[in-house]
């Protein structure tokens, strides 16, 4: 069966109108498995067709009507997918194509989007921008809790400092989702966490990077490595300074450096 996504404009809002739609798409033998509003005047619809055919009637068909405008028809991408199931789309920078930008209130539509990817097989290489408490690394875990998958931190200040120089068992699984903060994997002094690291971008599996931009200063990888980026606020206002950052991770370094904070193993 193929799979399409139907986005349409209402021309002339009257009642009964979806019902004609739904109706026409039924005689076309399409079948209709989700339907939502996705913008002002937009619905959008994710369809389900054993004749592809059956779609393009339908887009001939449409294109007579004067109450619907079709302003999309195509095999849904997974923005398409989310609009549908949350009824908007997620914001996508103009010019950095593989940028998206979510803010605090929008998390569950994060976690969803960050799940869909996390289901896919192979290499992918995510990174994440945003100040510090604004929900970037539990957005991450609860994803991989959404699709099933065992998450790995190699390096992280969720709870302690952690630096990874090593794993263990299943923990090398192209199934694990790999975590690491970009900060604090660019100041660690360990070769041997460098090196794990090196490992793990080379593995086809999913890699999520909490501060692209400094986990790629004196490195050897760059932005254009990166699938996708996604850039977290607490407000759309807000602008992410590494300046702040990397003031509270060096506070968190003299704090660990007094104590037994430091997880390095």
């Amino acid at each position: 069966m193929g799979q399409w996504y139907l986005e349409y404009e209402i021309q002339v809002n009257r009642p009964g109108l979806l019902g004609d739609i739904a109706s026409l798409l039924g005689m076309l033998r399409v079948n209709i498995v989700t339907i939502n509003g996705v913008a002002g005047g937009h619905r959008g619809m994710l369809l389900r067709t054993e004749n592809d055919d059956q779609i393009e009637r339908f887009a001939q068909i449409a294109s007579t009507m004067d109450t619907i405008k079709v302003k999309k028809i195509r095999e849904p991408n997974l923005r398409d997918i989310l609009a549908v199931r949350h009824g908007r789309y997620i914001q996508r920078d103009v010019d950095e194509r593989k940028t998206f930008r979510f803010v605090r209130s929008d998390l569950g539509i994060l976690v969803d989007f960050m799940a869909e990817i996390f289901k896919q097989e192979g290499h992918k290489l995510i990174g994440i921008r945003g100040m510090p408490r604004v929900g970037k690394t539990e957005s991450v875990v609860a994803a991989s809790v959404c699709a099933n998958k065992k998450w790995i931190f190699l390096s992280s200040t969720m709870i302690k400092q952690t630096v990874r120089s090593n794993l263990m068992g299943d923990e090398f699984s192209e199934d694990n989702i790999f975590i690491l903060d970009g900060i604090v994997t660019r100041r660690a002094e360990d070769e041997r966490h460098m090196q794990l690291v090196r490992e793990m971008m080379r593995m086809p599996t999913i890699k999520v990077v909490e501060h692209p931009d400094m986990f790629v200063q004196h490195s050897e990888y760059n932005m254009d490595d990166f699938d996708y980026i996604i850039e977290l606020r607490t407000d759309p206002e807000q602008e992410i300074t590494y300046e702040m950052l990397e003031k509270n991770h060096m506070m968190s370094d003299r704090g660990t450096m007094g104590g037994s904070g430091l997880f390095n193993f």
